[in-house]
Protein backbone atom coordinates (compact mmCIF):
# COMPACT_ATOMS: atom_id res chain seq x y z
CA UNK A 1 0.00 0.00 0.00
CA UNK A 2 1.56 3.40 -1.05
CA UNK A 3 2.49 5.92 1.86
CA UNK A 4 1.20 8.69 0.62
CA UNK A 5 -2.77 8.19 -0.54
CA UNK A 6 -4.91 10.61 1.36
CA UNK A 7 -9.17 10.45 1.67
CA UNK A 8 -11.32 13.27 2.33
CA UNK A 9 -11.49 16.60 1.08
CA UNK A 10 -9.85 19.49 2.30
CA UNK A 11 -11.48 22.21 3.07
CA UNK A 12 -9.73 25.70 3.13
CA UNK A 13 -9.50 27.30 5.99
CA UNK A 14 -9.82 25.25 8.32
CA UNK A 15 -7.04 24.35 10.76
CA UNK A 16 -7.10 20.57 10.76
CA UNK A 17 -5.65 19.22 13.69
CA UNK A 18 -3.16 16.09 13.19
CA UNK A 19 -4.00 12.49 14.72
CA UNK A 20 -1.60 9.52 14.71
CA UNK A 21 -3.36 6.39 15.21
CA UNK A 22 -2.33 2.85 14.73
CA UNK A 23 -4.85 0.07 13.47
CA UNK A 24 -5.27 -3.34 13.87
CA UNK A 25 -6.89 -5.63 10.72
CA UNK A 26 -7.89 -8.80 12.13
CA UNK A 27 -9.63 -11.33 10.60
CA UNK A 28 -10.91 -14.56 11.57
CA UNK A 29 -9.23 -17.91 9.83
CA UNK A 30 -11.75 -17.90 6.87
CA UNK A 31 -10.75 -14.18 6.44
CA UNK A 32 -14.64 -13.48 5.45
CA UNK A 33 -15.14 -11.74 8.82
CA UNK A 34 -13.23 -8.66 10.32
CA UNK A 35 -12.86 -7.70 13.94
CA UNK A 36 -14.88 -4.13 13.94
CA UNK A 37 -15.84 -1.67 17.24
CA UNK A 38 -18.98 -0.15 16.94
CA UNK A 39 -19.87 2.67 18.83
CA UNK A 40 -22.76 3.44 20.89
CA UNK A 41 -23.40 5.89 17.73
CA UNK A 42 -23.71 3.19 15.37
CA UNK A 43 -20.56 3.83 13.76
CA UNK A 44 -17.94 1.09 12.59
CA UNK A 45 -13.63 1.33 12.88
CA UNK A 46 -10.68 -1.21 13.13
CA UNK A 47 -9.62 -1.40 16.74
CA UNK A 48 -7.40 1.19 17.56
CA UNK A 49 -6.48 4.73 17.95
CA UNK A 50 -4.27 7.93 19.30
CA UNK A 51 -0.89 7.28 19.61
CA UNK A 52 -0.23 8.80 23.37
CA UNK A 53 3.09 10.55 24.84
CA UNK A 54 6.02 8.18 23.68
CA UNK A 55 4.30 5.20 22.91
CA UNK A 56 5.52 3.08 20.41
CA UNK A 57 3.01 2.18 17.20
CA UNK A 58 3.30 -1.35 18.61
CA UNK A 59 2.90 -0.05 22.17
CA UNK A 60 -0.19 2.29 21.38
CA UNK A 61 -1.93 -0.89 19.10
CA UNK A 62 -1.98 -3.31 21.67
CA UNK A 63 -3.20 -0.79 24.44
CA UNK A 64 -6.27 0.52 22.28
CA UNK A 65 -6.90 -3.09 21.22
CA UNK A 66 -6.89 -4.33 25.27
CA UNK A 67 -8.92 -1.00 25.99
CA UNK A 68 -11.57 -1.29 23.07
CA UNK A 69 -11.58 -5.27 23.04
CA UNK A 70 -10.61 -6.69 26.48
CA UNK A 71 -8.12 -8.63 23.95
CA UNK A 72 -3.92 -9.06 23.95
CA UNK A 73 -3.06 -9.13 20.53
CA UNK A 74 -0.34 -10.09 18.50
CA UNK A 75 1.06 -7.35 16.44
CA UNK A 76 2.16 -9.02 12.97
CA UNK A 77 2.99 -7.32 9.57
CA UNK A 78 2.63 -3.91 8.50
CA UNK A 79 0.54 -3.04 5.56
CA UNK A 80 0.89 0.71 5.44
CA UNK A 81 0.37 4.04 6.22
CA UNK A 82 -2.74 5.86 4.45
CA UNK A 83 -4.54 9.47 5.85
CA UNK A 84 -8.21 10.78 5.68
CA UNK A 85 -9.55 14.29 5.96
CA UNK A 86 -12.64 14.61 8.11
CA UNK A 87 -14.91 16.50 10.57
CA UNK A 88 -15.59 15.05 13.85
CA UNK A 89 -18.87 14.34 15.35
CA UNK A 90 -18.39 17.39 16.89
CA UNK A 91 -17.34 19.14 13.74
CA UNK A 92 -13.81 19.27 14.29
CA UNK A 93 -11.55 19.44 11.47
CA UNK A 94 -9.15 16.29 12.07
CA UNK A 95 -6.57 14.67 9.64
CA UNK A 96 -6.35 10.90 10.68
CA UNK A 97 -2.91 9.73 10.11
CA UNK A 98 -2.93 6.62 10.20
CA UNK A 99 -0.87 3.04 10.31
CA UNK A 100 -1.67 0.10 9.93
CA UNK A 101 -1.04 -3.76 11.30
CA UNK A 102 -2.20 -7.22 10.62
CA UNK A 103 -3.21 -8.60 13.76
CA UNK A 104 -4.17 -11.52 16.16
CA UNK A 105 -6.41 -11.63 18.86
CA UNK A 106 -4.68 -13.47 21.82
CA UNK A 107 -5.98 -14.15 25.16
CA UNK A 108 -9.20 -12.43 26.93
CA UNK A 109 -7.84 -10.91 29.81
CA UNK A 110 -10.50 -8.33 30.88
CA UNK A 111 -13.34 -6.44 30.17
CA UNK A 112 -13.06 -3.22 27.36
CA UNK A 113 -12.38 0.03 29.23
CA UNK A 114 -14.36 1.82 26.82
CA UNK A 115 -18.25 1.45 27.76
CA UNK A 116 -19.54 3.26 24.00
CA UNK A 117 -17.26 0.36 22.24
CA UNK A 118 -18.45 -3.16 21.04
CA UNK A 119 -16.34 -5.66 19.14
CA UNK A 120 -18.02 -7.07 16.71
CA UNK A 121 -17.41 -9.22 13.91
CA UNK A 122 -18.49 -7.74 10.00
CA UNK A 123 -18.55 -9.82 6.75
CA UNK A 124 -15.49 -8.49 4.68
CA UNK A 125 -18.27 -7.88 1.82
CA UNK A 126 -20.04 -5.28 4.35
CA UNK A 127 -17.20 -2.87 5.53
CA UNK A 128 -17.83 -0.34 2.57
CA UNK A 129 -21.14 -0.02 3.94
CA UNK A 130 -20.43 -0.19 7.64
CA UNK A 131 -16.81 1.22 7.85
CA UNK A 132 -16.96 5.22 8.93
CA UNK A 133 -13.14 5.94 7.25
CA UNK A 134 -12.38 5.09 3.69
CA UNK A 135 -8.93 4.42 4.57
CA UNK A 136 -9.83 1.89 7.17
CA UNK A 137 -11.75 0.16 4.18
CA UNK A 138 -8.61 0.26 1.94
CA UNK A 139 -6.32 -1.16 4.67
CA UNK A 140 -8.74 -3.90 5.15
CA UNK A 141 -8.48 -4.79 1.50
CA UNK A 142 -4.93 -4.71 1.53
CA UNK A 143 -4.78 -6.96 4.19
CA UNK A 144 -7.10 -8.94 2.57
CA UNK A 145 -4.26 -9.56 -0.22
CA UNK A 146 -1.62 -10.46 2.52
Amino acid sequence: MENNLVFGEKIDGLDYEIREGVYAVIFNSAKDKIAAVRTTRGHYFLPGGGIENSETFEECLSREVLEETGYEVLIGRYIGKVMRYFLSTKREPILSDGYFYLAQFLNNVQEPIDDDHYLEWVDVERIEELFFHDHQILAVKEGLKI
